[in-house]
């Protein structure tokens, strides 16, 4: 893997979603990474909600952005453990036409276990395509938005990474 410096890179817009009951504007410190590493990367934040662990709502959302022609991707944050309030994974199961991407969990997991062991098998993290839009579910640790965004969405989110990327299928996802 290696990123193409001769090509142009193309940003795309970003919504960041924090899931939490107990996150405010202040203390939402996984959102402020997520957002930080976006814009550095040289993406458009397109919006920023936080929104509790309620998977009705958390739907509601994310069908508003994937609907919404001015957001490409949403990076969840939160909601992705196995408590009973961790309800974001049942949210995704629930968007119409979303389809799995398994690969970003088992990636997720596997970079997660070389920096906090086996504690990884507690991670839903997950994440779906649905009408165009990527979603990715992260867990809501400060240390898995970095693994998360670092390890894999920063290369993935990028059109010059090589030998593909997630850009470059972005006006292939609704062919029938």
């Amino acid at each position: 893997m290696a990123i193409d410096e001769a090509k142009p890179f193309t940003p795309i817009n970003i919504a960041v979603l924090t899931v939490s009951d107990t996150r405010t504007p202040e203390t939402d410190t996984s959102g402020d990474i997520l957002a930080a590493r976006v814009s550095a990367k040289g993406h458009s934040l397109a919006a920023r909600e936080i929104i509790k662990d309620d998977a009705s709502t958390l739907v509601d959302q994310f069908n508003a952005w994937i609907d919404d022609p001015d957001i490409d991707a949403i990076v969840s944050t939160g909601g992705t453990g196995l408590t009973g309030r961790d309800v974001t994974p049942e949210a995704l199961s629930r968007i119409e036409d979303a389809r799995d991407i398994p690969g970003f969990g088992e990636l997720f997991r596997w970079l997660s276990f070389k920096t906090i062991g086996t504690s990884t098998v507690q991670s839903r993290a997950c994440a779906v395509v649905a009408r165009g839009t990527y979603i990715f579910a992260l867990p809501g640790s400060n240390g898995a938005v970095k693994d998360g965004w670092d390890g894999i969405l920063s290369e993935q989110l990028d059109n010059r990474n090589r030998p593909c990327n997630f850009v470059e299928l972005m006006p292939r996802l609704t062919e029938k």
